[in-house]
């Protein structure tokens, strides 16, 4: 297959539909990202890592083999992240490789070849394509390893180097969606602890106080994987929620809220978005405007994130926060059409944390904006914004008089995309 830029074009856009596809396992992930790999490659065998970390050590572990000549019984294997190896190799470094002899490296070869495979299988492995998966942040999430390229279903040739403009686009796309899945099998499998653990409160009254403990870090660890996947789902790094909430505590301190429900909203706060991950994909990720019906979908992530933590007493601040935080000061905002002191007071500052940090991020439709033409914005609007109808005036009034509090703690989460630690308020 010739690889000009049309072509690579269309098979890109292919190849985000295909790992779209349900269901999005890692494992089932990673098999069709493979699959597809090979497809477009011609490949005749291939192996897809995911990357793992135990202590300081990072490994590489093999969740999907396939091979179109022999019996494959080798699934589940680690290799080393470093130089010893073509895959170390690539995760390590994250370079693309073309091998085109694979049994004849030269002397100065950085890595090597294990041939061990080939001895013990008769398989013979020929030519190579080694490539990194990459989160949007450039960080290596897995490696593919396509094996003997052979389009002709006979003859093995080297790959392609125009399969380097097709896996570019959708590079960071694959990497995406395995880190969500990836969030999400962890949130399943922390949900799983939570449940076995209650079993264990029940049965042995003694260790009541040491398993409180182990829930309350549960707890919070599950409340921030689904931010951190309500986030990925959405196309973002997880700063968002990081900030929102951070703005979120600080005003409430000045607005003269106790500890207690600062300390809530803090974590409240991390949801405020996450019925998104009910909203399809395709319209969270339509470029151009959206339809009628696509944008009252859009708003009903309020709903939808309220029905997802509604019923859970410790989520009732960030169920009326995920419900509310649309809502506007003299009415119509949404879903309820609520104003002024009927909109709850968590929704009403999380409302106004996270207008002021969509303006200072990049969006499609504008550049990210400075602290001065924000706070601009933010008190005296725009062709947009009403401040006056949209936001509860004692806290605009505490956002005039301390609003350099805003900048200084959009500067110091900017370069952390860790969530926020409900028991560091500002």
């Amino acid at each position: 297959m010739a690889f000009d830029r049309d072509t690579s074009s269309k098979l890109a856009f292919e190849f985000i539909e295909f790992i779209e596809q349900q269901p999005n396992t890692v494992q089932g992930l990673m098999r069709r990202v493979l699959s597809r790999c090979r497809s477009l490659s011609s490949a005749q065998a291939g192996t897809i890592f995911i990357l793992r970390r135990r202590g300081r050590q990072r490994f590489l572990h093999s969740v999907s083999v396939q091979n179109d000549l022999i019996k494959i019984s080798r699934e589940g294997f680690i290799i080393p992240v470093g130089r010893q190896s073509i895959a170390g190799y690539v995760a390590e470094t994250g370079e693309t490789l073309f091998l085109d002899d694979i049994q004849n490296l030269p002397p100065e070869s950085p890595f090597t070849f294990n041939a061990s495979f080939d001895t013990d299988s008769g398989f013979r492995t020929r030519t190579m394509m080694s490539f990194p998966i990459v989160n949007f942040d450039g960080v290596v999430m897995g490696v593919v390893q396509l094996i003997n390229a052979c389009p002709n279903g006979v003859d093995v040739v080297p790959f392609d180097r125009d399969l380097e403009r097709v896996i570019t686009p959708v590079n960071n796309i694959v990497g995406r969606a395995v880190e969500r899945a990836d969030a999400a099998e962890q949130l399943q499998e922390k949900n799983a602890q939570l449940r076995r653990r209650n079993l264990m409160l029940r049965q042995q009254r003694e260790r009541v106080e040491q398993l409180r403990l182990e829930t309350e870090d549960a707890f919070m660890t599950t409340v921030q994987l689904l931010a951190r996947a309500a986030e990925l789902h959405d196309d973002n790094t997880g700063q968002h929620v990081s900030r929102v909430s951070r703005f979120s505590t600080h005003m409430a301190e000045l607005a003269g809220q106790n500890k207690e429900f600062c300390r809530i909203l803090a974590y409240s706060a991390t949801l405020h978005d996450v019925g998104k991950m009910s909203i399809d994909v395709a319209i969270l990720h339509k470029p151009g405007r959206l339809t009628e019906e696509e944008f009252q979908e859009m708003q009903n992530h309020t709903l939808y994130g309220w029905r997802i933590l509604r019923g859970v007493d410790r989520l009732a601040m960030a169920a009326e926060i995920a419900l509310s935080h649309h809502e506007q000061w003299l009415g119509g905002g949404y879903p309820q059409g609520l104003a002024g002191d009927n909109i709850p007071i968590s929704a009403r500052i999380v409302a106004f944390a996270d207008v002021y940090d969509a303006l200072r991020s990049e969006r499609p439709y504008k550049p990210a904006f400075d602290h001065a033409h924000t706070m601009k914005i933010m008190t005296e609007g725009d062709n947009r914004l009403r401040p006056a109808d949209h936001f509860d005036p004692k806290l605009l009034t505490v956002f005039t008089h301390h609003h350099q509090d805003f900048e200084r703690i959009y500067q110091e989460i900017t370069s952390d995309d860790s969530l926020i630690n409900p028991d560091k308020l500002s």
